[in-house]
């Protein structure tokens, strides 16, 4: 069980696809060409003239089940039990790709070395009482971090707001 469930929020209204995200996370971490534990990705719909494009900065969730963890053969991948963190031990890892297919996001990402990696939540960050790069970087203020219960209440704030205003700038016909 875990204690304190940490993970990411993202508002696909606020970003403005800097890819500051991307580029803090790879500076921080020296990660090498080709591998991205945080990408900005583009969600096109809709057919001309009216298209329409999200964008969405996909990092590893740290889900509640991750299925990397289940589909590791060799235990490299594990939930840490007091945040829910979800961290690779390089040393244990054999490049096998299993993660990759069980991922449903397609997050593992693998080195020149084979061996799987993927974003840690900037962990070391957070034992300084520090955001994640990439939350710290994100200019629009897209990419939030928290504890998932923390998070869920800025989204119901958020929501609640958005639905009370427009009713309380009305005024009442007497």
């Amino acid at each position: 069980m875990v204690a304190h469930q940490y993970g990411f929020d993202f508002d696909t209204n606020r970003c403005v696809q800097c890819h500051a995200c991307e580029l803090a996370c790879k500076s921080l971490h020296h990660i090498e060409f080709g591998v991205h534990w945080r990408r900005v990705v583009s969600l096109w719909s809709g057919e001309y003239p009216n298209v329409v494009n999200r964008t969405v900065s996909l990092g590893c969730l740290h889900c509640g089940e991750p299925a990397c963890e289940a589909a590791c053969p060799t235990g490299a991948i594990t939930k840490r039990a007091g945040d829910g963190i979800v961290v690779v031990d390089e040393e244990t890892c054999i490049g096998c790709r299993c993660c990759f297919l069980a991922c449903p996001f397609g997050v593992p990402q693998f080195g020149s070395d084979g061996k799987m990696q993927k974003c840690d939540l900037c962990v070391d960050r957070l034992m300084e009482g520090k955001e994640p790069a990439c939350v710290a970087t994100c200019p629009g203020e897209a990419l939030h971090f928290g504890t998932m219960e923390a998070l869920a209440r800025k989204k119901t704030e958020k929501a609640s707001k958005q639905f009370l205003n427009p009713l309380l700038s009305v005024n009442p016909v007497t």
